[in-house]
């Protein structure tokens, strides 16, 4: 398909003084595409809880494991990735059409940096196809409409939410927009969550959410792992369940050399 070209225009939205969690994370994982007040601001999250750089790495290799587990062991070809953040190595689209080229890839984001750099998450593989929509999670229909274009959702779908589903705060419209998504796909599909939690350094890990929500955006939320449980009702977890990221399929080389961090993570069948 042909690419879409983004809405450069929409970089006016961004506010360089003011904190925004993909640039953040972007820099605890080493990347360029930040400001300084992101970096600032990282740089006392990392102060006051320097394992939430392991934090960060550990979700990113949690993607790429769960992305090989679903097109190797589970057969997916097709993928939904809501909350994609700035482009970095090893992107939901890279490791699927590594393994299965004729992967269908569908990134949705609404910050304007990542909607600048769009480009470099559509780029594909010739036999699979990727895209980019710029929408709210809080807004599925949009999302749903949107990925329809590329994404045949008669089949089932890998709908990915990593660290995103953390920053919608009431439980109801994190109910109300996973019922929804959930709702549209069929049986067969997959949901993929990771979503921080206070069960390694509970007091550190809600006194920094506490500082993030005093001077970055978007507002973020701390689950303990029932809650988050809670978040896969209606899906079947898959072996190993809900668990610290490290934790879910370890690579044999990293097995004994993983542990837990407050970041945590499932995938779910859709029965």
């Amino acid at each position: 398909m042909e690419d879409p070209t983004p809405d450069t225009g929409a970089a006016g939205r961004v506010d360089p003084e003011v904190a925004h969690n993909a640039r953040v994370w972007n820099h605890w994982l080493g990347g360029k595409e930040n400001y300084p007040a992101d970096r600032e601001l990282g740089d006392s999250i990392r102060h006051l809880y320097p394992e939430i750089v392991d934090n960060a790495r550990a979700d990113r290799a949690f993607l790429g494991r769960a992305v090989r587990y679903l097109v190797a062991e589970a057969g997916v070809r097709r993928f939904l990735d809501i909350g994609t953040g700035l482009p970095t190595a090893d992107n939901t689209h890279e490791v699927a059409q590594a393994l299965a080229p004729e992967s269908r890839v569908v990134y949705v984001d609404n910050d304007p940096l990542v909607l600048t750099h769009a480009r470099a998450l559509l780029t594909s593989s010739g036999e699979g196809a990727t895209d980019y929509v710029d929408a709210d999670l809080r807004d599925p229909r949009r999302v749903l409409r949107q990925a329809a274009r590329t994404l045949d959702l008669s089949r089932p779908v890998a709908l990915m939410l990593l660290g995103v589903v953390n920053f919608l705060d009431d439980d109801h419209e994190a109910r109300r927009v996973l019922d929804h998504l959930s709702g549209e796909l069929v049986s067969g599909s997959y949901l993929v969550i990771s979503h921080p939690t206070d069960v390694v350094a509970p007091e550190r890990a809600h006194e920094v959410a506490r500082v993030w929500n005093e001077r970055g955006t978007p507002a973020i939320t701390v689950r303990t792992p029932e809650e988050i449980t809670a978040l896969f009702a209606g899906w079947e977890l898959v072996e190993p369940g809900l668990v610290s990221c490290p934790l879910w399929r370890p690579e044999p080389a990293s097995a004994d050399a993983v542990w837990p961090v407050d970041e945590y993570a499932g995938v779910a069948v859709k029965p």
